[in-house]
Order: structure tokens, then sequence, then C-alpha cells
């Protein structure tokens, strides 16, 4: 499973060009926006969805850096993305490296297209405001 912040299109993108299906299977993916209520309890667990994505992965949970780490590690490189992809982020340290400028980027691009962060309390999410 992995949980993303369906309103980040690099986000989007980033979870649509993995392929992981060729290396794992079926991977379960949920917009952190959805209300699914899991997102709730990962949040309530001490996970903040803003600073990182999670992947969860033979019942193990991986935050942020260490999400990407792994999804490299694991995606197809059947593809330029995918080679890309693993070529960088499934290097430990560089992943430590590059996650916060992907996390700075995530941030900038829901600022430029009007759209807040993701709430940590998913019941007012319907709150005005842009959680800057």
């Amino acid at each position: 499973m992995i949980v993303y912040d369906g309103d980040c299109i690099f986000c989007q993108n980033y979870v649509r060009f993995m392929r992981l299906r060729e290396t794992v299977g079926p991977v379960e993916l949920i917009d952190a926006r959805s209300g699914d209520p899991r997102v709730a309890g990962f949040q309530r667990q001490g996970f903040d969805l803003n600073e990182g994505m999670l992947f969860v992965f033979e019942n193990r949970v991986y935050h942020g850096d260490e999400a990407v780490n792994l999804l490299a590690i694991l995606s197809s490189p059947s593809s330029l993305f995918g080679r890309l992809n693993r070529a960088i982020l499934s290097n430990r340290t560089a992943a430590r490296v590059v996650y916060p400028l992907l996390k700075f980027g995530r941030r900038l691009t829901l600022r430029l297209r009007g759209r807040s962060l993701i709430p940590t309390d998913l019941d007012q999410s319907t709150k005005v405001g842009n959680g800057w």
C-alpha cells in the first residue's frame, strides 16, 4: 500500500510510473486526502503525511525517504523512469539527500496551484486555509 498526496502532481505521477506491479504484484494506492480511515490511523501513529509518503510493505511502514528508497529498489527498471528512479533513489544516502528537495518541490507546487497541505486532522479537511 502506498499513501500519497493526490493533490500533488509529482506524487500522482511518481506512483503511476513506478510499475511496482511488475516486481511485487498489485499495490493499493491511497490518496491521503480521500477520507480513507487508514490515513487517519497512520496520522494517529505519528506519521506526518506532509513530511513524506508512506509505503507499507511486508507489514512494515516506510515513511518519506525510506519509502522512496525501498520503492526505487523494488520498482521495475523496464522504463526510463524506472531506471532513473532506481539509479538515484535506490542508494540510501542519495534518497536522504534528494528527498528534502522533493518535499520542497511538492510544497511549492501545491502553493502555486492554490492547494493546501494535507490536513493533520482529517475531520477538519473542509476548513478554509492553505496550511502554510
